[in-house]
């Protein structure tokens, strides 16, 4: 954006267009926009080291499974299945789809949430993973030369007598393999546990997932999915885009406290035991975007694993706060609230609690919370419109000011006299002329805060109100009935709002050419964001009313008469 003019003061009219255009900015371009943080350099592609006991009580409320003794340096007895099988598993929340071949998932569907276009929502791309040809959970041995090729190998199966757990098992007498998840009824956190060995020597490997993580029904649904990893001292887990991995593969390796994949709304991420080292490697795949194109864009995956025996606490599911909070401590981090985080967070909270008394409606909750906002700014707001309404008044003997030096320069000694006497005016006025920016500067800080909380908090995703099917997305009739009310709204305030001067034709101009950019840029906003700036046209618009009722017409001083010229 081109630098401010200094040769010229904007006028009130230019500064709110500047300060929509930046709002635009932030809404479509703040992720490319604000600094990412560093991405740490690989580390040495060595062997992990093993597991180490845990005796702190983290270690002791791990969801993993128990440890088990390590397999004996001795070749097992084979065990081959003969044919494929595809096993369910079902629980309240997950109806999960398995192959034997390769031991690994075909499907993770969440029974409580639907994708975009109504479905129940599938965090596995079936599509993308076919291409690269290798499911959920996949292995990967780092080349170590494993004369069998498990990835395809068929597994037998059981399953546990509760039908909550399932067990793969492989060996051909040199090679043997194990993976085994524990789901529990009602929680969204899985034990996961798996093994290799090669004549009875355990073999570091990674459980992959690639092809990218989430819903792939929304729009450039590549373009929100990240791998991420929490350092131990870190308050937010480090995160690579999809992008990342184009030039190779990137490992990571420490005492993390999580580690996995994520989308705007959901995770799949990776629990170890306290003190545990574990890798994380990031993959970047290259696939058709939408299916079938010819275009070929970054969707990201990753690999984690700890050593020759993987035992994990693996939750997969919303990133929901409280969800979260109440599966394991550690989580709560995940929830990215950016660096608004101190007006998302309490608005969060605020919007929450009113949305329990509003009969759970979060719509509702939006238009409580942005009126009791602007009736807190009540007072802020009523100097402002006096001070616009003073300005208004001002402006015949700002302008004969003007006129009195007319033809003088910048650099002319008797501009520093014009703006002495304009601010003299002002002072004895007591007008502020920066006063008519409070209003916007006021919202500013909600605006991005109901962005943020639009933009990551799963409560809202799905939330429906009056006709609108979801408060995060746009609406999905072709003739958006919000933006248009907020763009008729927009106008008649402004047209209500006191005119600090200037030329009229201009502020005809832009009493409307404002609201028209505003509705451009919320065309294609969340419903939810333009509830929340219609909401608070309609409370501006009765505010304006009072206003313009309370505040006097008078209390200005008058400008001098002007002397008349000769002969008229």
């Amino acid at each position: 954006m081109a630098d401010p003019n200094p040769k010229k003061e904007l006028s009130m009219e230019q500064r709110l267009l500047l300060a929509f255009v930046l709002m635009g900015v932030v809404i479509f371009a703040s992720q490319y926009l604000l600094p990412k943080p560093p991405v740490p350099p690989p580390a040495k592609k060595e062997a992990p080291a093993p597991a180490k006991p845990a005796a702190s009580p983290a270690a002791t409320n791990s969801p993993a499974a128990p440890t088990t003794p390590a397999a004996p340096n001795t070749p097992a007895e084979a065990t081959l299945a003969t044919r494929e099988e595809f096993p369910f598993i079902d629980t309240n929340l997950y109806r999960i789809q398995f192959a034997n071949r390769g031991a690994v998932v075909l499907s993770w569907v969440l029974k409580n949430f639907k994708d975009n276009t109504g479905r129940p929502l599938d965090l596995v791309s079936a599509a993308n993973t076919t291409l690269i040809g290798l499911r959920p959970f996949a292995y990967d041995v780092k080349d170590q030369g494993v004369p069998t090729d498990l990835n395809k190998a068929l597994f037998a199966i059981e399953k546990g007598a509760d039908g909550r757990s399932i067990t793969f098992t492989y060996s051909d007498g040199k090679v043997s393999a194990r993976k085994r998840f524990r789901f529990e009824p009602k929680s969204y956190l899985t034990a996961v546990e798996s093994d290799v060995t090669v004549n009875g020597a355990p073999l570091s490997h990674l459980l992959l997932w690639r092809g990218g993580f989430g819903d792939q029904s929304v729009d450039k649904a590549y373009a929100a999915q990240f791998s991420l990893r929490q350092e131990p001292n870190e308050n937010y887990p480090t995160t690579l885009e999809s992008a990342a991995g184009e030039s190779g593969p990137v490992t990571n390796a420490g005492n993390y406290r999580f580690a996995g994949l994520q989308d705007a709304y959901f995770a799949a991420l990776f629990l170890p035991k306290a003190g545990q080292t574990i890798e994380i490697k990031t993959f970047t795949d290259k696939l058709p975007y939408p299916a079938g194109s010819k275009d070929f864009l970054p969707f990201v995956g990753a690999g984690v694993g700890a050593a020759g025996r993987n035992e994990f606490g693996l939750y997969v599911g919303p990133k929901d706060l409280e969800l979260l909070k109440a599966t394991d401590p550690r989580l709560e981090s995940v929830v990215d609230w950016g660096w608004f985080g101190w007006i998302a967070r309490p608005l969060f909270a605020m919007l929450r609690w009113v949305q329990s008394y509003t009969g759970g409606n979060w719509g509702w909750a939006i238009v409580a919370v942005t009126v009791l906002i602007n009736v807190a700014l009540v007072p802020l707001k009523l100097s402002s419109m006096k001070s616009m309404k003073k300005m208004a008044l001002l402006q015949p003997q700002i302008q004969a000011i003007n006129d009195k030096y007319k033809g003088v320069g910048l650099k002319d000694p008797r501009a520093n006299d014009k703006n002495t006497e304009i601010m003299d005016l002002y002072k004895k006025n007591n007008v502020n002329p920066a006063g008519g920016c409070v209003p916007l500067l006021l919202q500013f800080p909600f605006f991005i805060g109901f962005y943020k909380v639009l933009s990551v908090a799963t409560e809202l995703r799905g939330a429906e109100w009056l006709w609108v099917t979801d408060l995060s997305r746009p609406e999905t009739i072709a003739l958006r009935i919000l933006p248009l009310l907020m763009l008729g709204s927009q106008i008649y305030l402004q047209k209500m709002t006191p005119s600090t001067g200037g030329d009229p034709a201009q502020q005809r101009m832009m009493m409307f050419m404002m609201p028209v950019m505003m509705a451009f840029l919320f065309w294609n906003a969340s419903s939810g964001l333009v509830l929340y700036w219609l909401t608070g046209n309609v409370v501006g618009i009765v505010q304006q009313l009072f206003f313009n009722q309370l505040t006097p017409s008078t209390g200005v001083t008058a400008a001098p008469a002007a002397p008349k010229k000769k002969g008229k």
